[in-house]
């Protein structure tokens, strides 16, 4: 694939991968895509793990569904995240961002509008809509063949300061880098992001994975081959939908956004 169709062609994947083991040859493959990515005095701040063993990737999938089931069921998640969600599709093209709330599960689709309030909480816990959640986000972890951990050396990550700064950007690159490489791949990828919003949770990903004081865990992200037919998700967290140039380029200043 040309390498700017493959970037614009970038997804996140949010359903089940198929059950093969990613081969130790496309693994490299993508260590080496994050080795290529720039950082500041080629400080290469990054280190990563690869998690393959079935019981630890069952283990990050019972805390990330524990998270989710958590959150959901707390309002936390719909309060925190709220205005990232479109209604209508006038609203999305006019916006450009965010994420459309048109698929959501049955018995919620009634109340669609209704979802961050406190009644539209309380439908959700009687129709066990976060446990409904939490196990799909379980099942979604639990099968995928391939965990992996990014994190930072301490050495260089110091966050308030400038290394702070120079360290998350180039992490950041060495993500992007392989984001944009499993599509060549016939590969997706996910973030895995729920048990970072509760510390305990995120705590115990660090023991399950050994994190020694001199590194910061900083994401995990779950990968696999995708397969032929995908169906969409229960909840469908993103969206293709991209800003117009004159929503986020400006031209010599600020004061005069960039036409199409």
């Amino acid at each position: 694939m040309n390498l700017l169709d493959g970037m614009l062609a970038r997804r996140t994947t949010n359903g089940p991968f198929r059950p093969d083991p990613v081969s130790r040859e496309h693994q490299h493959l993508l260590m080496r895509a994050a080795q290529a990515a720039p950082s500041h005095f080629n400080s290469q701040p990054w280190r990563f793990v690869l998690v393959e063993n079935p019981q630890t990737i069952a283990e990050v999938a019972r805390i990330s569904g524990e998270s989710m089931t958590e959150l959901i069921d707390a309002g936390v998640f719909f309060e925190r995240y709220r205005r990232y969600f479109r209604f209508t599709a006038a609203e999305m093209d006019a916006r450009r961002d965010g994420i459309p709330l048109d698929h959501l599960p049955g018995p919620l689709r009634p109340f669609t509008r209704q979802v961050f309030s406190d009644a539209g909480l309380r439908v959700m816990r009687q129709l066990g809509v976060p446990r409904k959640l939490g196990e799909d986000n379980r099942r979604l972890v639990a099968g995928s063949p391939l965990l992996l951990a990014a994190l930072l050396d301490r050495a260089e990550y110091r966050p308030g300061e400038l290394s702070g700064f120079y360290s998350t950007f180039g992490l950041g690159a060495a993500v992007e880098n392989i984001w944009n490489a499993v599509g060549e791949l016939g590969m997706g990828i996910q973030f895995v992001s729920t048990p970072m919003e509760i510390p305990r949770q995120w705590q115990a990903i660090r023991e399950l994975l050994r994190v020694p004081d001199d590194l910061e865990l900083m994401a995990v992200y779950r990968l696999g081959y995708l397969p032929e037919d995908q169906k969409r998700p229960t909840i469908d967290w993103s969206s293709r939908h991209r800003k117009r140039l004159s929503q986020f380029v400006s031209r010599e200043t600020c004061d005069v956004p960039e036409t199409e």
